[in-house]
C-alpha cells in the first residue's frame, strides 16, 4: 500500500478517534502523537493496533523519533476555536504556528512523502460572499485564525516535486466520536436538548454555520492519503456540506428529538456568519459530502440513549473548560 506508514499529530482528539481506526483498519500502520490533555479513550477500540506516543507537538527531538520511517502526516493537532487559543496567546502561537513549521520543516527533512494540513474555515474573517471560495482574501480576525493561516502559507511552501503538501479547510465537525466534543454548534444544539428539553438560540437565529459531519471530515483525510499526487500538491480546499442558519440546525435538532422547546434571547449573539463553497474539491477529485448535519443530530442522540456519553457535564467534552480545568489558561 501506497504511504502504508502514518503519523496522526492530534490522533487522539475528536476528529482523530474517528480516523485513527479508519486507518487502522484499513491497513494503514499508524503513529499517533498527541498531548493527551483530553485523555486517550477515544483510542480504546485500536490501541493495541497502533503506536500511541504521548508528548507535546513542540518537542522537536520527540517529533523528529515519531517520524522515523513514515510516509504521510496528517496534522491534527492544534490548540483549536477562538476561545481556547484566546486564554494563552503565546501557546497557541507555539502549537499552532511554531510547531507546524518544526513539524513540516522536519517531514521534509527526513523523507515524508506526504502532508495534509487540518487548517480551518475561520481564516476567512467574516465574509458577505454568498459562496466563499478558496480564492477570496483571508481575513482572519482572531489569533487561532490567524496561525491557521500563517501555518498555511509554510505548509504550502515547502509543497515541491518530492514533498506533497496540501491544506484543508473544514467546516465546523459535528457528530460522535468517542473522544466526545459537545463545545460545537450542532453537538451543543443536540445535547442541550436531550438533556435540557430546550435549545436556546443567541440573536436572530440567521447567523449561517457550514458544518461537516466527522465521518465525512474523516473519510476525506483518507482519501487524501492515496489521491493523485498532481491533483492535490500545492492546494488548498475547503470542505464543508450544506450551509444552515442557527435557526435551521435548531429545527432539525428538534425534528429529531421531539418536544423540545426553542427559546430566542436576542443579546449575546455570536455575529459570525459565512457560508463555505466545496466545488473546488469536487471538481479536484470528486469528493463531497455524503451525510448531513441530521445524521449527526441521529448519531448524537444514540450515543447519549446507549450511554456513549457518561457524565455529560465533565470538561472533558468542552476544550475550553478543560484547559482552564489543567490549568493551561494562564494568559502570557
Amino acid at each position: 500500500m501506497k504511504n502504508k506508514k502514518v503519523l496522526v499529530t492530534g490522533g487522539a482528539g475528536y476528529v482523530g478517534s474517528v480516523l485513527v481506526p479508519k486507518l487502522v483498519n484499513k491497513g494503514y500502520n499508524v503513529r499517533v502523537l498527541d498531548s493527551m490533555i483530553f485523555e486517550s479513550n477515544g483510542l480504546s477500540s485500536v490501541k493495541s493496533r497502533c503506536d500511541i506516543v504521548e508528548g507535546d507537538i513542540r518537542d522537536s527531538d520527540l517529533v523528529r523519533r515519531c517520524l522515523e520511517g513514515i510516509d504521510s502526516v496528517i496534522h491534527l493537532a492544534a490548540i483549536s476555536n477562538d476561545p481556547c487559543s484566546d486564554l494563552n496567546p503565546k501557546l497557541t502561537m507555539q502549537v499552532n504556528l511554531d510547531a507546524t513549521k518544526m513539524l513540516v520543516e522536519t517531514s521534509k527533512d527526513l523523507g515524508v512523502k506526504r502532508f495534509i494540513y487540518a487548517s480551518s474555515s475561520s481564516v476567512y474573517g467574516i465574509k458577505e460572499e454568498e459562496k466563499v471560495t478558496e480564492n477570496l482574501v483571508l481575513k482572519p480576525l482572531t489569533i487561532y485564525s490567524k496561525t491557521k493561516m500563517w501555518a498555511e502559507e509554510i505548509v504550502g511552501e515547502n509543497n515541491d516535486g518530492n514533498f506533497t503538501t496540501v491544506n484543508v479547510r473544514p467546516s465546523t465537525v459535528c457528530g460522535y466520536s468517542p473522544r466526545q466534543r459537545l463545545d460545537v454548534v450542532v453537538n451543543i444544539l443536540t445535547s442541550k436538548a436531550i438533556l435540557g428539553g430546550e435549545i436556546i438560540v443567541f440573536g436572530d437565529g440567521e447567523q449561517k454555520r457550514p458544518n461537516i459531519h466527522i465521518d465525512d471530515m474523516t473519510n476525506l483525510y483518507v482519501d487524501l492519503l492515496s489521491a493523485p499526487q498532481e491533483k492535490i500538491a500545492g492546494e488548498t480546499f475547503n470542505y464543508g456540506g450544506k450551509n444552515h442558519t442557527v435557526n435551521e440546525i435548531a429545527e432539525i435538532v428538534r425534528g429529531v428529538i421531539k418536544g423540545v422547546k426553542i427559546k430566542k434571547i436576542p443579546e449575546n449573539a455570536d455575529p459570525r456568519s459565512y457560508s463555505i463553497c466545496s466545488e473546488k474539491i469536487k471538481q479536484a477529485l470528486g469528493f463531497s459530502p455524503k451525510k448531513t448535519v441530521r445524521d449527526a443530530v441521529v448519531d448524537l442522540k444514540y450515543a447519549f440513549e446507549q450511554g456513549l456519553i457518561p457524565n455529560p457535564s465533565d470538561s472533558v467534552y468542552r476544550n475550553i473548560q478543560r484547559m482552564k480545568k489543567l490549568g493551561i489558561g494562564t494568559k502570557s
